[in-house]
């Protein structure tokens, strides 16, 4: 290849996907044991050996204390917030405070893994097929997030590709990458495309204006906390209450039966996207506690149940695109195309909403589970190119402002604003002969400050002693394309000035991320040395297997030629280290393997002269 190769991620609740830019076309790229989705699950084993990916999930019903999945949902959240205490009610595995913010965290064998690391570690295993897949190293990368994430969750997705050991190229959002995707090929003349993006864990929707390689967003919203997870759960408490209908005793106190019910939920949701009913059957699901009877669960499920229970659920959705339209300010007769991504968009129900709402079929152009990926690596590979064939206009889906007196929202740059944007306020002092300024920068919709997130501070100091409005601060909000916020504040009368880069905490400190990059850095190290000494081992195996087959036959020849005793004395020599080679220095097996293959080859050569096949 002439430039380093580049690939995009889909970094999802469920399952993720890895993609690259072959011969001008994006490709997924599928893992080493063939897949092209990989589930976003770690998983330790009894014995400390870290799990990623399939091998990982279908260990989890015997480990679910031990098989965290999921992380996109916890990723960037503090441990404190409403959210994560909802979900601890949920999740298997425990979740703890750590950081200086106390960032939520899960707990392994009493050691506090980050988020960051979690994610990490499957984005590593992408990386990893992406360079098998390749031949060659791979560093640099494009990784999607749901287009409503903050910025600390951004950031902590940042982090996460750090450790995974990748150059992280940009932070996009996943719908306009799915508009990426659907654009390839297509003459696009100008349209409006909308992109409703419900995967596992989050929800998105996406207008935007497209035209011969610009792709434009107007509005985007979104929740993170929606997905085809809440589906599962509902019919997960469906099948519980059926269970202690049925058997007078709740099984949520056993993880491993919650875990099957977890699994045969997301099946049999799977299963009537084409089928109107299915059997859910848990044979010895659980064991009575005073009887010692094992309880089994069979169900039948429809998919008018299942509508049923999570109607509701799809219709918050529904409100979350009117809103993306009314922001957009356009009516869904304009819409010219709508884009499904997302395996969660292969329910009947969701199709039937996103028709009722525009009022047409959806778009089948683009995959849903692979259009994400496929887009982010179109755009990957445009950076690494400096391509102009290809231009993203993203908005920043939360307004962003400052606290003023009485603990109030001052907005600068409103949500869906094109970026990058700039925007500046003059402020006034509110005390006689106040000396500093403090401006708290704040990302939310609430007119109250304190219902908003905090993205950082600076103070203004020292001010002149005047009474109270003499003094004007002038702030000033820059958004760059990557989405990186810089903001100043200056008084108008001296020019006194402070600014500020805003680093979204992502919930680890440099120092932390620096440790646990080195850290990961070592344990690669260390699986690469393992995997290059067992690939040592097979090659003086099957070396040594061959020469103890060949020496007998070639001994006397070898005698009798001009090599002489010395040759042979130097073959048996050879042979008998192999055999002991593991208890010899490092460094022994490059010298072994030489001798052999020079062993190999004396005989191979002396028994073709005398017309035997080796």
């Amino acid at each position: 290849m002439d430039r380093e190769p580049t690939i995009g991620i889909d970094l999802g609740t469920t399952n993720s996907v890895v993609a690259t830019v072959v011969d001008g076309h994006p490709v997924t790229i599928p893992s080493r044991t063939g897949q092209t989705l990989t589930p976003s699950v770690l998983a330790f084993s009894a014995d400390g050996k870290r799990l990623v990916g399939a091998i990982a999930k279908r260990q989890a019903i015997i480990n679910p204390t031990r098989t965290i999945f999921g992380a996109k949902r916890l990723i960037g959240r503090r441990f404190g917030s409403e959210y994560v205490k909802k979900l601890q009610e949920y999740l298997p595995y425990r979740l703890v405070p750590g950081g200086v913010n106390e960032d939520v965290r899960v707990e392994i064998d009493g050691q506090s893994l980050s988020i960051p690391e979690i994610s990490g570690a499957v984005l590593r295993e992408l990386r990893l097929d992406a360079e098998a897949y390749l031949g060659v190293p791979v560093r640099k990368a494009v990784i999607t997030v749901p287009a409503y994430f903050t910025d600390s969750q951004r950031q902590a997705t940042r982090d996460a590709g750090i450790i995974a050991g990748l150059e992280v190229l940009r932070i996009i959002n996943e719908p306009t990458a799915a508009a990426l995707a659907y654009g390839v090929g297509r003459a696009l003349r100008g349209g409006k495309v909308a992109v409703f993006d419900l995967g596992g864990g989050t929800f998105d929707i996406s207008i935007l204006d497209m035209m011969e390689g610009v792709y434009e967003v107007t509005a985007t919203s979104g929740d993170t906390a929606l997905g085809g997870d809440d589906l599962d759960r509902r019919i997960v408490d469906w099948m519980v209450e059926s269970f202690v209908a049925e058997h007078g005793v709740d099984p949520r106190g056993d993880k491993m039966a919650m875990q099957r019910l977890r699994d045969a939920a997301e099946k049999a949701k799977c299963e009537l996207s084409s089928l109107q009913e299915t059997r859910i059957d848990l044979p010895f699901l659980f064991t009575h506690p005073s009887t010692g009877a094992a309880l089994h669960l069979q169900l039948s499920l429809t998919r008018q149940k299942l509508e049923d229970l999570t109607r509701d659920l799809v219709e918050r959705a529904g409100t979350i695109v009117e809103r993306a339209l009314e922001d957009a300010g356009v009516e869904p007769e304009e819409i010219d195309d709508i884009v499904l991504v997302g395996g969660q968009t292969r329910m009947p129900l969701v199709r039937d909403l996103v028709r009722r709402i525009f009022g047409k079929e959806p778009s089948k152009g683009v995959h849903p589970d692979e259009a994400v990926a496929l887009g982010a690596a179109l755009h990957a590979h445009a950076i690494a190119h400096r391509s102009s064939d290809l231009l993203l206009l993203d908005v920043t889906p939360h307004s962003l402002g400052v606290e003023i007196a009485g603990g109030w929202n001052s907005v600068l740059i409103a949500r869906n604003t094109t970026v990058p944007a700039c925007a500046s306020h003059v402020f006034t002092t509110v005390r006689d002969d106040q000396e500093s300024a403090r401006i708290l920068v704040l990302q939310g919709e609430s007119e109250r400050a304190a219902d908003n997130e905090v993205l950082g501070e600076l103070v203004l100091s020292p001010l002149r002693k005047v009474r109270r409005g003499e003094v004007e601060i002038e702030v000033q909000f820059d958004i760059s394309a990557d989405g990186i916020l810089s903001v100043s504040a200056r008084d108008r009368q001296t020019g006194l000035e402070q600014s500020i880069q805003i680093r979204s905490f992502g919930g680890l400190t440099s120092e932390e991320l620096q440790r646990i990059v080195q850290r990961e850095k070592d344990k690669e190290i260390a699986s690469a040395q393992i995997a290059y000494d067992r690939s040592q081992r097979e090659a003086i195996r099957l070396l040594l297997e061959k020469g103890e087959r060949l020496l007998p036959r070639a001994r006397d020849f070898i005698l009798a030629s001009t090599f002489g005793t010395a040759a042979l004395a130097k073959a048996e020599a050879c042979l008998r280290a192999a055999r002991d080679w593991h208890d010899m220095p490092q460094g022994a097996p490059d010298a072994i393997l030489a001798g052999l293959q020079q062993t190999v080859e004396l005989c191979e050569a002396i028994l073709e002269q005398r017309g035997i096949r080796g």
